[in-house]
């Protein structure tokens, strides 16, 4: 299980080889909100989780996501995770419900993963 700490650009091909790994068309991911930086890989999103708060952040600025490397901008990215269930957040589902914390994923990904909003 691999996971990668995203802090600079990676190409769609980076995260194709990611995907592969395990579930072949989607990788899971986690973006702290608060750092820009998001963790991609491995089978549940608790790994990668698990990574940045490990590397310094604060589990409430960490949030799950999938992306589907071979489809492209919004359709590419599915805001839906366990770790998101955070009642004390305003936040009951697995789907991200807040719009500003969507955007603020969607911001990161976008200077991270440019070629994903081609």
């Amino acid at each position: 299980m691999k996971i990668q700490i995203v802090r600079d650009p990676i190409s769609v091909d980076d995260v194709r080889r990611l995907a592969q790994e395990i579930y072949h068309d989607m990788v899971k991911g986690v973006a702290d909100i608060d750092r820009g930086v998001i963790a991609l890989g491995g089978e549940w999103h608790m790994d990668a989780n698990k990574v940045l708060v490990e590397e310094g952040s604060s589990q409430e600025q960490v949030w799950g996501f999938n992306i589907y490397p071979d489809k492209q901008g919004d359709d590419a990215i599915e805001y839906i995770s366990l770790i998101n269930i955070r009642p004390h957040q305003e936040n009951r589902s697995m789907e991200i419900a807040d719009p500003a914390i969507r955007d603020a994923i969607r911001s990161i990904l976008k200077q991270l993963i440019p070629d994903l909003f081609v």
